[in-house]
């Protein structure tokens, strides 16, 4: 058996727990043994990512620095971290750690460049979007894409929020007005870039997974594949 997957999570708590779904899910065992060892931080009073970007602070990396070092010192193989906004310190955390780190957004616009989508629309926090986390990326592989106009991002924010508090059913209408929003167009993919959207719109994904690229899912799936190929699980 390889080392362990490290989860750095709490961003927010039930997108950690969802992450660990998908590992379960998309792995192929036929007994508790064969499943993947994971080990999971989820501690949840990292501060508000989007708030700290705004206000231009570094408490969340104080923070995910502090609890990298317990993967690091239980000895996993390698590190994931299910939330996109937290990718904005990805570089400085990964300088923090010998342990291999896989990145969210790399993995996801390698994903995209092999599907068929024509044209991306991003769904993130604001922060991510500000950042241009995505952008970037998509840009330096020439993939079209476009972003929510500013009341519509506002809407996104709410929903996220509504979801984060509990008001689940009140974040599932504002996101799903939202998708209605858009023409159907087959080229064109809602990439759900934020880790809680997955969730708001779960029924929407059954339902039409043509629609939508999940990216919690794209990195998982990715984790799994390091874990299965037996991958360098240091990054020099």
């Amino acid at each position: 058996m390889h080392k362990a997957i490290g989860i750095l999570g709490g961003m927010g708590p039930q997108a950690t727990v969802d992450a660990m779904n998908k590992i379960i899910k998309n792995t192929s065992a036929h007994s508790d043994q064969e499943h993947i060892p994971v080990i999971i931080v989820s501690i949840p009073d990292i501060p508000d990512r989007t708030k700290s970007i705004i206000n231009h602070d570094d408490k969340p990396f104080e923070k995910m620095r502090e609890y990298l070092k317990i993967l690091e010192n239980a000895n996993v193989g390698c590190i994931i971290i299910p939330c996109n906004t937290a990718h904005f310190w990805f570089d400085q955390l990964q300088q923090q750690t010998h342990t291999k780190m896989i990145s969210i957004i790399e993995a996801t616009v390698r994903f995209i460049q092999k599907s068929n989508a024509q044209e991306i629309c991003i769904l993130a926090t604001s922060a991510t979007i500000n950042t241009e986390l995505y952008q970037k990326e998509l840009a330096n592989h020439q993939i079209k894409f476009t972003l929510p106009e500013l009341e519509i991002q506002q809407l996104v924010m709410q929903s996220i929020y509504s979801y984060k508090s509990g008001n689940i059913e009140e974040a599932k209408n504002i996101m799903i007005n939202i998708i209605n929003l858009y023409e159907y167009n087959p080229a064109r993919k809602f990439l759900l870039a934020c880790t809680e959207i997955p969730l708001i719109l779960e029924d929407w994904i059954i339902e039409k997974p043509e629609l939508f690229i999940d990216a919690t899912d794209v990195l998982i799936r990715n984790a799994i594949e390091w874990y299965q190929n037996g991958q360098p699980e240091t990054c020099s």
